[in-house]
């Protein structure tokens, strides 16, 4: 399985089927890997994914700067007429979501499975998946990032603490 992380956050491909990929995420979500989520996410929804399912099991941290991230991804995929799920959500980004209101905005689901229930059937991947290596999606944005995220209209895009796009 292809996983690509930094010292914060680990990015893992786990089953892709068409336009939708399902992925984990492990570690912390925050403005310390904020820049690597945009890059990896960015590729992913650059090649073409409009439907992503994350499996957040292992995500440990999530703050207000990792909610933006969620949130700017959403904005983009819904603009591709696509769809962002969180599957396994964990108690802490539970409480952030539902503290923030985020919640229906970001669907939440007990599980994968539950989460691609929700897609049309001929567009979800086998799950569990059925190959012992991760599918090989590209997890490198070859474009800036501000050309695949559409900074100046993204609402929802994390910015740095002076309020200056880095």
């Amino acid at each position: 399985m292809r996983s690509r992380e930094n010292d914060r956050l680990a990015i893992t491909p786990l089953a892709v089927k068409d336009e939708c990929a399902v992925i984990r995420f492990s570690g912390e979500l925050d403005q310390g890997s904020e820049e690597f989520y945009l890059d990896r996410i960015g590729a992913v929804v650059a090649t073409g994914y409009r439907h992503l399912v994350l499996d957040v099991t292992a995500l440990v941290f999530c703050d207000s700067r990792g909610l933006n991230c969620l949130l700017a991804l959403r904005w983009l995929l819904q603009r591709r007429e696509g769809s962002l799920l969180l599957a396994c959500v964990g108690r802490r980004l539970a409480a952030v979501l539902a503290l923030t209101g985020s919640t229906d905005m970001l669907p939440v689901f007990s599980s994968v499975s539950e989460a691609l229930r929700s897609l049309p059937a001929d567009q979800r991947p086998d799950w569990p998946p059925t190959e012992s290596a991760g599918p090989d999606i590209p997890l490198h944005s070859p474009e800036p990032l501000e050309t695949s995220w559409q900074k100046d209209a993204n609402p929802h895009f994390p910015r740095d603490p002076e309020g200056m796009d880095s």
